[in-house]
């Protein structure tokens, strides 16, 4: 049996909450109306995962990198709060579904801010 690889970005805990928020965007677009699987469910599925390929991607790089993608991750984050809101307005999900999105995207946002804080603060050599 082999052992499965495991990257380093993989065991960042923003990484595992991101990749948990993206689960939660493919079950919330599922009850969208067929004629938005094109237009706002796509981009809500493009927005969120952008959220953990920016981290993936930019984990290992140089710190200024790193913090470079993580701004990417937080715009992604501000996208994913506009595509709840128009999702809520056309009643496409209900308050509370968009209340559990805003919660989850205010977590990852601290935390990205948590890592950009100690990245900057890392000795520089």
């Amino acid at each position: 049996m082999s052992k499965e690889v495991e990257f380093n970005f993989e065991k960042l805990k923003v990484y595992q909450k991101s990749l948990d928020f993206v689960d939660l965007v493919y079950s919330i677009i599922k009850k969208f109306p067929k004629e938005e699987r094109f237009v706002l469910s796509a981009q809500y599925r493009r927005a969120a995962l952008s959220i953990s390929l920016n981290i993936g991607e930019g984990q290992g790089s140089s710190d200024a990198q790193f913090n470079r993608y993580l701004d990417i991750a937080l715009n992604s984050i501000k996208e994913c709060v506009v595509c709840s809101t128009i999702a809520r307005r056309q009643v496409y999900i209900d308050k509370e579904e968009d209340n559990l999105c805003r919660t989850k995207l205010e977590e990852l946002a601290k935390m990205i801010q948590g890592v950009k804080k100690f990245i900057k603060s890392k000795p520089k050599n």
